[in-house]
C-alpha cells in the first residue's frame, strides 16, 4: 500500500511539472506577440549602417532588418515592427517592462548581462563580432593611445564602453577624464564640440559616426582596438521558446548564405527542394520536411519567409555596410566561415 501511495505521488509530482512546463510553454511572449500581429523591436534609432531614421521617414540598418527577419519568422509579416528607439542605459529596463519583446540594438554579449545575477537577458547568436576604439582629430597628431594621457575622452554613460575604457587606461596607468553622455549623439556633439580630445565608441559606430560629419577626413580612427565586442539580439531570461525562435532565425539568416540562397533564388530554391526528394538537408532548412519550424512555434516555411523578406546575412550586410553603401565597414569577422569568417550556423536537423 505504501509504495502504490508513493508511485501515486512520485506520478503526480511528473504531472504537475509536466503542467508547469505547459504553462510556461503557453505563457511565452512569443504567443503574445503572435496574438498582437506585431513585433516590439528595441533599437538605437541613431546609428547609420544598423538603425537610423531614413530621409523617408523609416528605420534602416542592420539590427533594423534582424527585426524584419524576426517578424517575418514569428508572424508572417516583415513589416509589422513597432521600433522603440532607446538610448543604452534604457534598453534592460525596457526589455523587463515589457515594454519591448526584443532589443537588437548593438548589444554586447557577455556574463554580467547574460547571468541570472547580472542583467537577466538571453543572448541569440552574434549578428556583428566588433571592437572599441577611439577616434581623435586628424590635426592633433595623436597617433596611439600612449599620447591620450590626462586628456578628456567622450564615452557614453552606463555602458561597457565606458567600462573598456577604464579598464584600458588603467591598465596602462594612464590618467584620463571622461567626459559621460547618455547616448551616442551627445557623445559625438561633446567631441565636435570640442570637449574631448578623443571620443570613443565600437569601431563600427565611430566609423558610422564619422560618416556623418561635416569633414569626416580630418578625423582618424585609432589602430589600437582596446576590446572584443560581440553585439547580439537579446531577449528576456527564462523564456526559452522565444529564445529558442529568435536564435533560430539568425542561424537562418546565416544559414542561406552558406547554402548559396539568397532573396533572388528563394523561390527557385525551393522548387528544386520540393521537386527532389535526395536533397534532405534542403527540405528540412526550407521547411518541406522534418517540422522544424513547428518546434519553435513558428510556421514551417519560416526559413522562406525570412529570405523573401531581408535576404541571407550577407546580403543584409552588404545592403547597410558593404563598399556601396554610406558606412562602409571591412566585413572581415564577420564573413561566413566558409570565407574565413566567426559566423557558422549549427544544422538544421
Amino acid at each position: 500500500m505504501a509504495k502504490r501511495v508513493l508511485a501515486g505521488l512520485i506520478g503526480l509530482t511528473f504531472l504537475g511539472s509536466a503542467c508547469a512546463n505547459l504553462d510556461n510553454a503557453n505563457s511565452s511572449r512569443l504567443n503574445l506577440i503572435q496574438q498582437r500581429g506585431a513585433l516590439k523591436c528595441g533599437i538605437s534609432g541613431k546609428i547609420p549602417g544598423f538603425s537610423f531614421l531614413g530621409k523617408e521617414g523609416g528605420y534602416k540598418g542592420l539590427d533594423v532588418d534582424i527585426c524584419r527577419a524576426l517578424a517575418a519568422a514569428l508572424i508572417g509579416d516583415s513589416k509589422k515592427v513597432q521600433y522603440r528607439p532607446l538610448t543604452a542605459p534604457e534598453r534592460f529596463t525596457a526589455l523587463k517592462t515589457g515594454e519591448v519583446d526584443l532589443l537588437s540594438r548593438n548589444t554586447t554579449f557577455n556574463l554580467s548581462r547574460d547571468a541570472i545575477g547580472g542583467n537577466g537577458v538571453t543572448f541569440a547568436p552574434v549578428i556583428f563580432h566588433d571592437g572599441q576604439g577611439l577616434m581623435v582629430r586628424k590635426a592633433s597628431s595623436i597617433t596611439k593611445l600612449e599620447q591620450l594621457r590626462n586628456a578628456n575622452i567622450c564615452v557614453g554613460s552606463g555602458t561597457t564602453t565606458e567600462q573598456n575604457l577604464n579598464d584600458t587606461f588603467q591598465e596602462k596607468d594612464l590618467p584620463y577624464t571622461p567626459i559621460k553622455y547618455q547616448d551616442l549623439n551627445q557623445v559625438i556633439a561633446g567631441y565636435l564640440q570640442g570637449r574631448c580630445k578623443a571620443m570613443t565608441s565600437d569601431l563600427s559606430q565611430l566609423a558610422a559616426a564619422r560618416s556623418g560629419f561635416p569633414e569626416p577626413q580630418s578625423h582618424i580612427i585609432l589602430e589600437e582596438v582596446l576590446s572584443k565586442e560581440p553585439l547580439a539580439p537579446a531577449s528576456i531570461d527564462g523564456d526559452q521558446k522565444l529564445s529558442d525562435a529568435i536564435k533560430w532565425v539568425v542561424f537562418a539568416l546565416i544559414a542561406a548564405e552558406e547554402y548559396g540562397i539568397n532573396q533572388k533564388n528563394i523561390d527557385i530554391k525551393f522548387q528544386e527542394a520540393l521537386s527532389n526528394k535526395n536533397l534532405m538537408s534542403l527540405r528540412r532548412f526550407l521547411g518541406i520536411d522534418g517540422g522544424l519550424g513547428k518546434k519553435l512555434g513558428l510556421k514551417n516555411d519560416f526559413v522562406v519567409q525570412v529570405i523573401r523578406a531581408t535576404g541571407n546575412y550577407g546580403e543584409i550586410y552588404n545592403r547597410h555596410l558593404g563598399p556601396n553603401s554610406s558606412v562602409p565597414i571591412p566585413r572581415g569577422l564577420n564573413y561566413s566561415y566558409k570565407q574565413g569568417g566567426l559566423l557558422i550556423s549549427p544544422p538544421f536537423k
